[in-house]
C-alpha cells in the first residue's frame, strides 16, 4: 500500500496542498497518497493519533489554527520549530516518535527573495499577526538582516511578547495595529483575516509608493488585503501561493529525501485558480 500523508486544518476546503504534493510525487516518482482532513477545533490531538495509528501514515502538514497545538504534540523538534514554538510539518520516525518541524519561514523567504526578487536586507518590515504562522517565519526573516521588523497584532501584549522572544537575533518590536508608525518597505500579512474577508485595521500611512505587500493567504482573485494595499498606492502586492508551494517542497524533502521543482507546480496551480469555473 502507498504511504499516506495529509494536511489537517479548519477550514480546509481552500487547501491546495493535496494538488501540490500529488504533483511533487508524480514529478519525483514517489509512491504516496495525500489528502486533506477537516479537523474539529477541539479534535486535533485525536485526529493526529488516529492518522499515525495507521502503519502507512507517514507525515502531516498542519495549517490554521493548529500549528501551536502541533508543537505541543510533537515529541522531537527541529531547532527552527523550537524557536518558533509552532509546527507545520509532522513526521513519524521509525521508532514511532513524532518529529515536528516548521517550514513556513523557509517557504516565505524563498518566495520573497528567489521567486519575487525582493531583497529584505536593510529593509523595514511590518509583520501582521502574532499566531503560529508569524512565529514560524520570524527567525528566517531575521536571518535576512532587515533593518527592523515591527510585529503588529490586535493583542498588543502578544505582539510585544513575541518580539521580546526574538529580540536576541535582530531588531524586532511589537505593537497594536493603531500604534503602527511610519512607512515600510515590505508588509507581510500573517493573519487569517483574508480567509474571513476581513482587514487588519492599519493606518494607510504605512504604505509608501515603493512598499511591496505580501499576503500569506491566496485565491483566484487578489485578497482583500492586497486590494487595500494597491488602493493605498503600494508598488506591488503578492499572495501566498508561492510560500505555500515552497514550504510544501521543504516538507516533501523532509518526508521523502528528495527536493521537487517548485516552479512548474506553482504555474499549474495558478493556471487552475485563474481558469473560469464550468457552468
Amino acid at each position: 500500500m502507498s504511504d499516506l500523508y495529509a494536511v489537517m486544518g479548519n477550514p480546509i476546503n481552500h487547501s491546495k496542498s493535496p494538488q501540490i504534493h500529488s504533483a511533487f510525487a508524480e514529478q519525483t516518482q514517489q509512491d504516496l497518497i495525500y489528502s486533506a482532513t477537516l479537523v474539529p477545533l477541539d479534535g486535533f490531538e485525536h485526529a493526529v493519533q488516529e492518522f499515525f495509528r495507521n502503519a502507512h501514515g507517514k507525515g502531516l502538514n498542519v495549517t490554521v489554527p493548529f500549528k501551536e497545538e502541533a508543537y505541543q504534540l510533537a515529541q522531537i523538534h527541529s531547532p527552527r520549530a523550537l524557536r518558533a514554538g509552532a509546527v507545520n510539518t509532522l513526521k513519524r520516525h521509525e521508532d514511532g516518535r513524532i518529529y515536528g518541524d516548521n517550514t513556513d519561514g523557509l517557504g516565505l523567504v524563498a518566495d520573497l527573495t528567489r521567486n519575487l526578487q525582493i531583497s529584505l536586507s536593510g529593509k523595514r518590515i511590518l509583520l501582521l499577526g502574532a499566531g503560529g504562522a508569524v512565529k514560524g517565519v520570524l527567525e528566517p526573516l531575521l536571518a535576512e538582516k532587515p533593518a527592523q521588523i515591527v510585529i503588529a497584532n490586535r493583542s498588543i501584549e502578544k505582539a510585544i511578547d513575541l518580539a521580546k522572544a526574538f529580540s536576541d537575533i535582530g531588531n524586532v518590536t511589537g505593537c497594536g495595529f493603531a500604534q503602527v508608525q511610519g512607512y515600510f518597505d515590505v508588509i507581510i500579512n500573517g493573519t487569517s483575516a483574508s480567509l474571513q474577508g476581513d482587514l487588519p485595521p492599519l493606518p494607510s500611512e504605512c504604505v509608501a509608493s515603493h512598499t511591496q505587500v505580501y499576503d500569506m493567504m491566496y485565491g483566484a482573485e487578489p485578497t482583500l488585503f492586497m486590494q487595500w494595499a494597491k488602493q493605498q498606492g503600494a508598488k506591488a502586492a503578492y499572495d501566498g501561493l508561492g510560500m505555500l508551494v515552497e514550504q510544501a517542497a521543504e516538507a516533501f524533502l523532509l518526508w521523502r529525501g528528495v527536493r521537487p521543482q517548485t516552479a512548474p507546480v506553482m504555474a499549474g496551480i495558478r493556471a487552475k485558480l485563474l481558469k473560469p469555473a464550468a457552468v
